[in-house]
């Protein structure tokens, strides 16, 4: 199996300007969102990026896409039809090949030197099959993620053959089917935002859109529920922290894991600290904060 192309979908109303915001990555350089990701698929082996877009967002992309621009094609969701609709409108660019999917207000950390994606895309490669990264996760987060049930694969940490994949279940449906023996009580395995997707996958989103009353409800785990039916299916755990950027304080938290993690790192606790210690005692916040930006 060989995986050079990946698929980030960025259509949605809440999605569409996340991916152009800036931040200081773990290098201590300043980038876009996007960029960022792309980076991320990179570092993969990936050479193709295709972006799932609303008409009209090229130009922006580009730009801060920089010197990866060239990279990238451009696919239109002409009307707002759900997540599950927005992959299928990459099946043309997709083919019959493995792509790797991410989606645009996501952002990882690994845990190890090798980038999260990085890791999905060799364990897809060595399996040979579609692969999903998964987290474990409490009950009360849920009703925001995928969630997936399997059995652990004997010799292999952290890898899991999938038998079922809900999305965004109850914690009664989760409690009845999701469990996987080995996590947490009241933990169960959710989406990371990083999948290798087989072309199987497009095929299976392209039958139920066909034959859905509303294409909204079908999701990417309605198809990989199906995938799991049809050919081999694994997820891989513990691969770092994401961090959703269209939450509240989801910008500033991604920037301060980036940093924590990269070349700043003692520089931005150093800053932390003062700020906590200057909190404490009071003093100005206006004047300490100058202090502070122009390094007195």
């Amino acid at each position: 199996m060989k995986i050079t192309k990946a698929v980030i979908t960025a259509a949605s109303k809440s999605q569409r300007t996340l991916p152009l915001q800036t931040l200081v990555d773990r290098d201590g350089e300043e980038k876009s969102v996007l960029r960022i990701i792309i980076e991320e698929t990179l570092r993969a082996g990936i050479e193709e990026i295709c972006l799932v877009i609303c008409p009209g967002d090229e130009k922006s992309y580009a730009k801060v896409a920089g010197d990866h621009a060239g990279r990238l094609h451009f696919v239109h969701q002409k009307e707002a039809l759900g997540y599950g609709h927005a992959i299928q409108c990459a099946q043309k660019f997709v083919d019959n090949d493995p792509v790797l999917h991410l989606v645009s207000d996501h952002l990882h950390v690994s845990r190890s030197s090798e980038g999260c994606a990085q890791q999905v895309v060799a364990t897809a490669i060595a399996e040979k099959c579609a692969v999903s990264a998964v987290q474990s996760t409490p009950e009360s987060a849920l009703r925001q993620f995928g969630t997936v049930a399997g059995r652990s694969i004997r010799g292999k940490n952290n890898l899991y053959r999938i038998d079922r994949v809900v999305e965004k279940p109850t914690p009664t449906v989760a409690e009845q089917t999701l469990i996987v023996p080995g996590l947490r009580s009241s933990h169960y395995l959710c989406f990371f935002g990083i999948h290798v997707l087989t072309p199987l996958v497009f095929s299976i989103l392209e039958e139920k859109l066909k034959i859905a009353q509303d294409p909204k409800t079908i999701t990417l785990s309605d198809a990989l529920e199906e995938l799991a039916k049809r050919e081999e299916y694994l997820a891989l755990a513990n691969l770092g922290w994401r961090y959703n950027i269209g939450k509240k304080y989801g910008l500033l938290t991604a920037q301060m894991a980036l940093s924590l993690s990269g070349t700043d790192r003692n520089e931005v606790l150093s800053i932390l600290v003062e700020l906590l210690a200057l909190r404490e005692a009071g003093v100005s916040k206006s004047d300490s904060l100058n202090e502070i930006i122009s390094g007195q």
